[in-house]
Parts: C-alpha cells; sequence; structure tokens
C-alpha cells in the first residue's frame, strides 16, 4: 500500500510557533506547521487578514499585547523589518524573550536537509531566472520544485525526491534569517539601487543578499554576475574562500565563465557559442541575456548537455508581468504595435533594462516613487517617442522627462493605454512598442505590480476588441 507523504515540516522539532505577517507565504507556513501538528498561533497587523486566518481556524496571538512567553521561534514574513529601519514590535518582544527569528526558507532547509537546493538572489532578474532554470531542468527531465518568492510558497513544493533539485527565488528579506550552510547552489545576479527603505545603504544591502553565498554547503557552485562592482565584489570575495565559482556576464566575452556580450551565448569552458539568445524570444535584452548565462551555468553544473540547454532557452515561454508581449495591433502603415506588460519593473534600474530591449517605445511609467531617481533611463530617452504618466509619480516622472520627451499625464492605467496606441497612430510608426515599465511601485493604485500588469493586459484586450468590432479582425493577433 501507498503510504501518503508526511507533513512537510513533520520532521520539525516540537516548539512553539508564532507566525508573522498573513500574506502568501504566511498563511502558507501557519498551514504547513498546523499540517505537522506543531503548535502554532498567528498574527498579521491587518484586520481583514487576521480574520480570514481566524475563519480557517488558526489561533490569533498578539505579541505585541500579550507577550512571547512560551513561544520558542517567531516565523517572520519577508515584508516585515527584522532590523532596520526599526523592528516590528513583535519581533523585538520576542527577541527579549529568547525567541527565534526565522522564515520559511529556513524551515524548510531545517525540514530537508538532504535536499538539493538552489537559490536565485539579486535585485533583478530573479523570477525569470528561476522560472528558466525549472524550464531547463525540466526539459531535460530532471526532476525539479521551483518557488519560494517568485510563488508558489517555498513551504507547499512538492519534495522532488533524491535526484530531484529545488529550485527557490529568495529576496534579500528572506536570506536576513538564514543559520546553515545547506545550498548546492547559489546564483547572485546583479545589485542595484533598491530597497533601500529597509536597508540603510547599499553595503547593508549587498550583504544581505550574500548571505545565500555564506550559507553554501562544501563544494558548492556560486553563480555570480560581473557587470556591476557590487557583484564583481561577492564573486572576488566568493573565490577568495576558496568556492567553485562560476561569473556571468552579458557585457563582455569571459574565458572561465559564461557570457553573452552582443546576444551570442559562449560557453567558457568550450568556448563555443551555444545559441544566438536573439532566438530565444521570450528573453529580449542584454538583461534577459544575462539571466540566460545564469541559468545556463546551473544547468551545465548540474549535467544538462548544451545542445539541449539551447533548445530549452528557445523555447521558454517567459512569464507573466516581466516583458510579457500580451498583445500586437496593426499600426497605420499595416505594421504592428506590440503591448509589452513589464509590471514587475518597480525600480528605475529594472525598467532601463526593458528600455535597452527595444528601439521605438511608447512608454507608460509612474506610480509609487522609490528611492534612486530615474537617472538609470538617461541612455535610453532618445528611444522614447513619448511617455504617459500614471499615479503619484507623475510630477517627478514630467520634470525628469522635461525637454526630452514629449508626456501626457493620465488618471488611469486604461487610458493611458488608448492614448499610447492612438499616439503611435499618429505618429504614423510603422513599428513600435507601447511598454509598461513603470519604474515604480503599484501601492497608489493597484494591490499590486500584478494587477497592475492585468489591467495593462485588459486595456490591450479592450483596444483589440474595439478594432474587430469595426473591421474583420484579419490585421489582429492575440
Amino acid at each position: 500500500m501507498i503510504r501518503p507523504a508526511a507533513p512537510i515540516l513533520s520532521p520539525l522539532p516540537r516548539q512553539s510557533y508564532a507566525v508573522l505577517g498573513l500574506g502568501v507565504s504566511g498563511l502558507a507556513t501557519a498551514t504547513a506547521l498546523r499540517a505537522a501538528g506543531l503548535p502554532v498561533h498567528v498574527w498579521d497587523d491587518d484586520a481583514d487578514r487576521r480574520a480570514a486566518a481566524q475563519a480557517q481556524g488558526f489561533a490569533l496571538r498578539d505579541i505585541v499585547a500579550e507577550g512571547a512567553a512560551g513561544i520558542d521561534r517567531l516565523v517572520l514574513s519577508p515584508g516585515i523589518p527584522r532590523s532596520y529601519p526599526t523592528p516590528h514590535p513583535a519581533v523585538a518582544t520576542c527577541l527579549a524573550a529568547g525567541a527565534a527569528i526565522v522564515g520559511d526558507i529556513d524551515l524548510l532547509t531545517q525540514a530537508r536537509p538532504h535536499a538539493r537546493l538552489i537559490g536565485i538572489t539579486g535585485t533583478n532578474g530573479k523570477s525569470t531566472t528561476t522560472a528558466l532554470i525549472g524550464h531547463l531542468l525540466t526539459e531535460a527531465g530532471v526532476a525539479n520544485a521551483v518557488g519560494g518568492n517568485l510563488g508558489p510558497a517555498a513551504l507547499t513544493l512538492p519534495d522532488p525526491g533524491p535526484n530531484g533539485w529545488t529550485v527557490l527565488e529568495v529576496s534579500s528579506y528572506q536570506l536576513e534569517t538564514l543559520t546553515a550552510p545547506r545550498w548546492s547552489m547559489a546564483v547572485f545576479l546583479n545589485l542595484s539601487n533598491d530597497h533601500l527603505d529597509r536597508y540603510p545603504d547599499m553595503i547593508a544591502y549587498c550583504a544581505a543578499k550574500e548571505r545565500l553565498i555564506h550559507h553554501l554547503s562544501a563544494g558548492a557552485t556560486a553563480v555570480v554576475g560581473v557587470d556591476d562592482v557590487w557583484t564583481q565584489g561577492v564573486a572576488d570575495r566568493a573565490t577568495a574562500r576558496g568556492l567553485r565559482v562560476v561569473p556571468i556576464s552579458a557585457d563582455r566575452l569571459l574565458a572561465k565563465g559564461i557570457s553573452a556580450p552582443a546576444g551570442g551565448l559562449v560557453d567558457g569552458t568550450t568556448g563555443a557559442t551555444v545559441l544566438d539568445l536573439r532566438e530565444a524570444k521570450s528573453l529580449p535584452g542584454a538583461h534577459n541575456w544575462q539571466n540566460a548565462c545564469a541559468a545556463y551555468a546551473v544547468a551545465q553544473a548540474i549535467g544538462v548537455p548544451a545542445d539541449v540547454l539551447a533548445e530549452g532557452l528557445r523555447t521558454f515561454p517567459g512569464l507573466a508581468h516581466r516583458q510579457q508581449r500580451v498583445r500586437e495591433l496593426p499600426s497605420a502603415t499595416g505594421g504592428r504595435i506590440v503591448f509589452v506588460n513589464d509590471s514587475k519593473a518597480t525600480n528605475a534600474e529594472a525598467a532601463a533594462k526593458a528600455l535597452s530591449s527595444y528601439d521605438t517605445i511608447y512608454w507608460i511609467a509612474g506610480g509609487r516613487p522609490k528611492p534612486g531617481g530615474l537617472e538609470p533611463v538617461d541612455p535610453y530617452r532618445n528611444r522614447l517617442r513619448a511617455a504617459f504618466l500614471i499615479g503619484e509619480g507623475q510630477d517627478m516622472f514630467a520634470a525628469y522627462l522635461d525637454g526630452h520627451v514629449p508626456c501626457e499625464r493620465h488618471a488611469t492605467l486604461a487610458r493611458a493605454v488608448e492614448a499610447a496606441y492612438a499616439r503611435a497612430l499618429a505618429d504614423r510608426v510603422d513599428s513600435a512598442v507601447v511598454l509598461l515599465s513603470p519604474a515604480c511601485a503599484s501601492w497608489d493604485q493597484f494591490a499590486g505590480f500584478a494587477a497592475r500588469g492585468e489591467a495593462f493586459e485588459a486595456a490591450a484586450a479592450g483596444l483589440s476588441a474595439r478594432l474587430l468590432a469595426h473591421s474583420d479582425g484579419a490585421g489582429e493577433r492575440p
């Protein structure tokens, strides 16, 4: 008789747990702890989330009001500050009471100590690289489970077995609580200004992400980007520690690494060009070439043949909200206007990477600004035919683009999409991109970047429907 698999957290010691923060990962953690028969209380500062958890049978405990007596471990959801700028009051209470502060990734690594774990971090490209690694392994017939920060939550992932791999996107927030070296492979893609509301400076931000490298098992491999000064330093330090380091670059040819300086992915171990990445339609632009180099390096280290990897790169379907081609509509001259959803680009560095990927752009930007300014966009302003501004950041973008790019302000994303297409038709361009790459957070108008991306896609679909209503649809492609 086949026995059902034991709950994922069954191997954990029988201690008392509290979960703070009941978003996707927090609720998944509480569910996994309860399934394993471990004592667990939950809390969220949001009353609606508390009510939803209580309706599912979870016991609430307000640690700030009731204290932390009897709690052995506080499982902290990633978005809740552990230290900077100030710890959440419940964190301070638990630390004072001697409770350990952990995260869902910690629990997974402790529950599956023999699992082969691949961690991917960096400021930009984490989700694409994580999904791409999973895709390459699947195409090669290698068992794998993919999740973490990009979803699904780590504690909902199946066990891929002793010959499989668990591939996790890990944010700097999740890395703050790692305690033991259990990772088989680590990828550190890049580092640029972001999350400086959570860290005092770039040094602290880099140190948080570098914890992934510090927690590699003996003999493990570190795949590290060397296209910025921060990650070059990470690679140098990892090499000095005696780790096996595979450098990757989208900027220059590497004799002992994986690189794609002109789009041709070159395997430095053989000197061979594996693939012209322009054939990989879901990986446009140099930033995605860096992602491809990282995924190739990981899968190659696992033993996947180069020809299988080349075909896997070609067939990668891409990720929603990350330079996702959602619609094509006709231009005034019979060409194509492509609508690209890059809602995940919530900072200027990420938006600049998208802008670098296209030549003629009608840019939809704005939202809740992040620290750091818009200077990364500077080299690509000449590619912008016009900008369509939304949300709280309109004044900042208008001032930045003044004298360089015509700007329009719009109250809604749907109106901005309509105006961008109308402008492209009026300009009679043969081909262009209407690009949502906001360089801002979404919280001013949307529940998150995914909701913003879905609204963009819906607006483009609405334009398509109106065109079809006035034609036979022959010129429209989804």
